[in-house]
């Protein structure tokens, strides 16, 4: 008699493993939506998302052609690229939308976030937050004898390290913009 593999397992041969393994993996995409700028117009598009179930890693929203009345709504999120094409598709059936690019797949594109990091210390902490901000070329935008409010920009994964460091050294406080992207070149 065989034995049954009833564990967490990735064992493919389960008959209750209904994970599609031709899938490939889930990764982050930037999509940039050009969009009428008139009311309701973003909740319908995070509508889209939350409603179907996916995650928005990041949200920027600013008009960019006043005369036009256009609005550019960059959102950065998760998934298989099955789920993007949906995604994608989805979004361009929305009325208000012109156009829907994939910046991750269809472009090489520039990533750049602000932030502003408040973090607290004395000492040899204090003297090793100005040091890595240095480093990090993050500029000292307010200060006061125990605390720092630094102004940070770069790609995501600049911001992501640059945290991950002033949290042990007294990181208090974070804001992010969330992603502003392009396509390179003409």
């Amino acid at each position: 008699m065989a034995a049954l593999n009833i564990g967490t397992g990735a064992s493919s041969h389960s008959a209750y493993d209904l994970r599609d393994h031709h899938e490939t993996a889930e990764r982050s995409h930037t999509l940039a939506v050009i969009v009428d700028n008139e009311a309701g117009v973003l909740a319908r598009v995070i509508g889209l998302f939350s409603g179907r179930g996916y995650n928005i890693d990041s949200l920027t929203v600013a008009e960019i052609d006043h005369a036009g009345h256009r609005s550019r709504i960059t959102v950065v999120t998760r998934g298989t690229e099955a789920v993007i094409e949906q995604i994608r598709a989805q979004l361009s059936r929305i009325v208000p939308v012109h156009q829907v690019t994939d910046l991750t797949t269809e472009a090489v594109a520039v990533e750049r976030e602000l932030a502003l990091f408040k973090v607290q210390g004395k000492g040899d902490a204090r003297i090793e937050a100005l040091r890595l901000a240095e480093i990090f070329r993050a500029n000292v935008v307010d200060s006061t004898l125990e605390s720092f409010v630094f102004e940070i920009t770069g790609a995501p994964e600049k911001i992501d390290a640059f945290a991950d460091l002033m949290r042990p050294l007294g990181l208090i406080d974070v804001a992010r913009t969330g992603v502003a992207a392009l396509a390179r070149g003409v």
